[in-house]
């Protein structure tokens, strides 16, 4: 599909005619040891499960429930290596810049009333049974719907910024939030939401539920498809992700917004707020 050495087309041409991120091209599985791949995943439930376990408590967990012997200081490692952390005091995947500007959180107190008010992003660890990969997902809150997600086995801000660009193609929200992390406190990130003129908002420091819907999708996404199919490879992850988003998007009924599905509540939305549907097109994500 993609030819590395064709000097008339670039790689980001070839991934821009394909609808491939540019990870994809460059991908190679995450050789890890098979034991530490194995515990990363154990860590993985017990962490989607309570999402407030630090390292202690879930070195505890794997010792006394599970039979399992580990110390603090190996979790706290393989934890690192997922970037993740308890909630309490900080819970995101992406490790802070200094050098970077933050922002602070727009939207405490705010009635979230219609589509493309408020969009936000995260980035969560998903497992393989050879390695593990990392989604980026961009969701609207008063819909739930996600509109554009990536895969990338970094977690550099290249993906998470391809998964805005695509995100942009369907609209734009008056508020972008996300959490402190430098992927998205880099200048890339932060001057394509300002060109746009999208006020930036971003999580405060022990706050748990700044970015609730984000990790909401987290727990469906994985206990719905990831958990249960068990994919063996970067592109068997991507094709039923696609598959799921789509389920998600289109036919689950979610109870929050009434027994409707995300894609009728923001379509329906923009419908009634524009009298049309515009140039408005389906989900942008990984194909």
């Amino acid at each position: 599909m993609i030819e590395k050495d064709n000097s008339e087309i670039s790689i980001s041409r070839q991934c821009e005619l394909l609808s491939l991120s540019r990870s994809t091209v460059y991908y190679k599985n995450v050789e890890k040891d098979d034991s530490n791949i194995k515990l990363m995943n154990i860590i993985d439930e017990i962490y989607t499960e309570s999402p407030f376990y630090g390292r202690r408590r879930i070195t505890k967990h794997l010792n006394k429930v599970l039979a399992i012997d580990i110390n603090v200081k190996k979790v706290r490692r393989l934890m690192k290596v997922m970037g993740i952390e308890a909630i309490y005091p900080k819970k995101n995947l992406s490790m802070p810049n200094s050098q970077h500007k933050k922002y602070p959180y727009l939207l405490s107190g705010v009635d979230i009333c219609r589509v493309n008010q408020v969009w936000s992003t995260d980035i969560t660890y998903i497992r393989l049974k050879q390695g593990f990969v990392y989604l980026c997902a961009v969701i609207d809150w008063y819909s739930r719907y996600v509109l554009s997600w990536k895969l990338s086995n970094t977690m550099e801000t290249t993906f998470c910024l391809e998964a805005l660009v695509d995100a942009l193609k369907l609209g734009k929200p008056d508020i972008f939030n996300t959490d402190q992390g430098s992927q998205f406190t880099s200048h890339e990130f932060t001057n394509a939401l300002l060109s746009n003129e999208i006020k930036i908002s971003m999580d405060g420091k022990g706050r748990v539920f700044d970015n609730i819907f984000v990790e909401r999708l987290w727990r469906s996404v994985k206990y719905e498809n990831i958990y249960p199919n068990s994919y063996e490879t970067y592109l068997d992850t991507r094709s039923g992700l696609l598959k799921y988003f789509n389920f998600y998007n289109n036919d689950r009924l979610h109870q929050s917004l009434n027994y409707e599905t995300p894609k009728s509540v923001y379509f329906g939305n923009i419908s009634s707020l524009k009298g049309g549907y515009g140039n408005a097109v389906g989900l942008q994500g990984e194909v």
